[in-house]
């Protein structure tokens, strides 16, 4: 099967050579979606070997995975592998993903919360309060719906519709795949978290714009 890791990135140059140099022996090709970086993000995932896309201005976590997604098709991929470019997943757990599309899903979410060790107490309730608003919304219970690292078929892509730009897209894929009836399963992902990948995650008003936006999302369906 062909594998397409899709790493969206937005100004990340402290991180992205070390993310792709590990992610390399796992994928067939790389698709660096960059979200409108000030920095040498672009430069140096150029200069790793990644295909770069770039946005001209920031357009959020939704808008960079439907980019990625729509370059994944036009690559010809079977498997799409979506991971962060902060360096808090470990690209060695993607034959996990791999295997459990070879067992039968069409999406396959790496959960942080079935072993919580390394993640910090607060994530652990932002991430549960994030779970139940995806289940009261669409329906669909996971245990870490606001993880980064998943696994789609080519099947899955061509069912799943994204509407939304920002930080509400990890929710709104759980929500596409109960949609289409799509086998979903979860496996379990580390835990990994250095001072920097903490800076990067959402601030409380940000989760309050993120929940607008889901009510917004599911009262258009």
């Amino acid at each position: 099967m062909r594998t397409i890791a899709i790493i969206p990135a937005y100004n990340e140059e402290k991180t992205i050579a070390e993310v792709l140099l590990n992610t390399r022996p796992f994928v067939d090709e790389i698709v660096v979606v960059n979200d409108g970086s000030s920095d040498r993000t672009a430069e140096i995932a150029k200069s790793q070997g990644a295909i770069v896309v770039s946005h001209v201005i920031n357009r959020g976590l939704g808008a960079s995975i439907g980019t990625g997604f729509e370059m994944s098709r036009r690559l010809g991929a079977d498997v799409i592998i979506t991971l962060d470019s902060d360096g808090q997943h470990d690209p060695k757990e993607i034959p996990c993903f791999i295997h459990a599309i070879e067992n039968g899903a069409d999406v396959v979410i790496g959960s942080r919360m079935i072993n919580r060790i390394g993640m910090p107490w607060y994530r652990r309730v932002a991430n549960t309060l994030g779970n139940f608003a995806t289940f009261f919304l669409f329906g669909a219970w996971v245990t870490d719906s606001q993880s980064g690292f998943r696994a789609f078929t080519a099947y899955a892509l061509r069912q799943i519709k994204i509407q939304t730009n920002r930080m509400e897209v990890s929710s709104e894929l759980i929500a596409e795949a109960k949609r289409n009836k799509l086998s979903l399963v979860e496996i379990s992902i580390k835990a990994i978290y250095t001072d920097y990948s903490l800076s990067k995650g959402q601030s409380f008003w940000v989760g309050v714009k993120t929940l607008a936006k889901l009510i917004l999302r599911r009262m258009n369906q």
